[in-house]
């Protein structure tokens, strides 16, 4: 049976117009295209079962095995209580006997797969657009255009003269990435940490990787072997209809979709980046039950949520919890419940009309230290500048030789900054 395809609403084009406006609206289309592989990998709902069975089942004979038992279960966590109890991962084989295992079998099928695209992309070593690079005195260098993929949008980017594979490396491959292999699949996988051993678990997250190489073939910018091209639409329909599975001899479990999904987009987003956030529920959650909270991409307990104190906060080790559960309860709110002592205040220098207030940090915190509790210098998406804390050393008795050392500089030099961001 052949892999179930999916239909590309974008045009083929093997070339990208040589006039900046066009290439940049061909761009744009490639943006298009990597927010179509984003709500894939932040879809929830139920599974396309048949489809996904299909999918696995070609993926498994393709390794030279015959079609898997297929276990659904509702979440991650219930795939790990799953494999501990049926002691999937307890036998631990000579390296030999494991590499001819149906895990690393497909592993490297999809892992040498990826390798001989990659080596067509590397081969392309094109101009893009050929004449108007040739005709721009003003050719970026590629330091210039590394800075001006990362920080402009790819639009931008194209009218600036950026050959396409720097950009779509960082609006698709990258981009993608952040938002669903380090965020989401790095929080879920916080639900089921260390009961799959070393088996590999695909799912949603694989889009990063899945866009990436669809979008070189959908717009002709390199034409890969036939079985690649068929290995790439196994995977798309993996990402498209079901969510996290795992491969082992005789069975691959199974987990169904997230039932909600929350994300906000990161702080001025640049190529379509977002991160889990939700102030009042998990940030993923399962049809078990089972979830993850996230506030502003921080995975947190559920307490950070629900019942924020200065007690818990006190004895709380994870720096980022802290700072989650200080900000849920309000600056302010702490300073003054937890009695912090004020051991210096002045004006901030490089934000003007704010304060930089330094306090020493609580007896709970571990080693003496002091916190630096300043303003954002830039607004958040509802208009409103944010106090934040910083954890500082000890040694500083200066609120702007704290600032200071936050950004690598002396407190004079900070002094001289005309506003920071």
């Amino acid at each position: 049976m052949s892999a179930v395809p999916m239909p590309s609403t974008f045009p083929r084009r093997g070339t990208f117009s040589d006039n900046p406006d066009d290439y940049a609206e061909s761009i744009g289309a490639v943006c298009a295209q990597r927010d179509r592989w984003l709500r894939y990998g932040l879809k929830a709902g139920p599974s396309d079962r048949t489809t996904a069975e299909s999918a696995v089942a070609q993926l498994y004979r393709r390794a030279g095995f015959d079609a898997p038992e297929f276990v659904w279960v509702p979440s991650p966590a219930a795939a790990a209580s799953f494999v501990t109890a049926e002691q999937l991962v307890n036998e631990i084989p000579t390296t030999a006997a494991k590499a001819e295992k149906a895990p690393a079998r497909i592993a490297s099928l999809l892992s040498n797969s990826r390798r001989r695209m990659d080596e067509r992309i590397d081969k392309r070593r094109i101009e893009w657009p050929r004449r108007y690079f040739h005709q721009n005195p003003n050719m970026p260098s590629d330091r210039e255009a590394r800075m001006t993929v990362a920080t402009r949008s790819p639009e931008d980017a194209a009218r600036a003269g950026i050959s396409p594979d720097p950009i779509i490396r960082r609006t698709v491959w990258d981009s993608l990435r952040t938002s669903l292999f380090d965020g989401v699949a790095s929080a879920t996988r916080s639900l089921a940490p260390h009961s799959f051993g070393s088996i590999t678990w695909y799912g949603q997250q694989e889009a990063h990787r899945v866009a990436y190489y669809d979008i070189y073939r959908t717009f002709h910018l390199a034409a890969f072997e036939r079985e690649d091209n068929e290995l790439l639409d196994i995977q798309s329909a993996l990402v498209e209809s079901t969510g996290w599975w795992w491969a082992f001899d005789d069975v691959a479990v199974m987990s169904e979709r997230p039932t909600a999904v929350h994300t906000e987009p990161v702080p001025d987003p640049v190529h379509g980046e977002v991160r889990l956030h939700n102030s009042s529920s998990p940030a993923v959650e399962f049809g078990d039950g089972s979830g993850v909270h996230v506030l502003n991409g921080t995975v947190v307990p559920k307490w950070v949520i629900h019942d924020p104190t200065v007690e818990r906060i006190t004895v709380e080790r994870n720096v980022e919890i802290r700072r989650s559960a200080i900000e849920r309860i309000g600056w302010d709110n702490y300073l003054d419940r937890a009695g912090l002592r004020l051991v210096d205040t002045d004006a901030d220098p490089g934000n003007p009309g704010c304060t930089l207030q330094l306090f020493a940090t609580p007896a709970g915190w571990g080693s003496e230290g002091r916190i630096l509790l300043a303003v954002n210098g830039s607004r958040e998406r509802d208009g409103e500048r944010r106090r934040y804390g910083l954890r500082v050393p000890g040694a500083f008795s200066s609120a702007v030789d704290a600032a200071g050392w936050t950004y690598g500089l002396a407190g004079a030099d900070y002094g001289r900054l005309l506003r920071r961001t």
